[in-house]
């Protein structure tokens, strides 16, 4: 009789938080460390949603569902591989969309202070996400819940080593988040 060759648990993670908390540039390292394939989700928005934000319109659900489900199923096409992407999945039920395709997903919130993200957000050049929508996006935030797996990374003044050295610490290979999440 042959053995099926014993499963190896890959990490299938969303770096999560508000617009302007460090998202792109953790989950970059983290998915340069973990050897896994990167996305950006907002390379994933279509062109519709891009000039909503752009004119300082907050999204609503029905822009949303098709974005999250696209990256659900990029998520579920690297099961196999391993993946970080980032998302803002500011409420719960956007994080369930995404669990609705990969149940086994991890989350690591980028947690910095308002005054933090209004500075990083005032400083960048050509993204479509003006500072006007942060509060709305600070109001909208749920954090993670007793049930979901994760990792809360507070503060905003950390390097990135620091930031996914704090990751690791939880889980080194980030397959195995605690649940209830962990703040770091």
């Amino acid at each position: 009789m042959i053995e099926a060759a014993p499963s190896v648990a890959v990490p299938l993670v969303v770096v999560m938080g508000v617009s302007g908390s460090g998202k792109t540039t953790l989950g970059r390292a983290l998915a340069e460390r973990l050897r896994v394939p990167f996305g950006d989700a907002d390379d994933f928005h279509p062109p519709a949603n891009i000039a909503k934000m752009s004119s300082g319109i907050p999204l609503d659900d029905a822009d949303r569902m098709p974005w999250l489900r696209a990256l659900g199923a990029w998520l579920a096409g690297h099961r196999d591989t391993g993946a970080v992407i980032t998302c803002s999945a500011l409420e719960r039920a956007y994080r369930d969309v995404l669990r609705g395709a990969v149940p086994a997903l991890g989350f690591v919130h980028l947690d910095p202070s308002p005054d933090v993200v209004r500075r990083r957000i005032a400083g960048r050049r050509g993204h479509f996400m003006p500072a006007s929508l942060i509060d709305s996006q600070f109001r909208a935030l749920e954090p993670l819940q007793p049930d979901e797996r994760g990792v809360v990374l507070v503060g905003g003044d950390r390097s990135v080593d620091a930031l996914v050295m704090a990751c690791l610490a939880v889980s080194p290979d980030l397959t195995d988040l605690p649940t209830p999440p962990v703040r770091a």
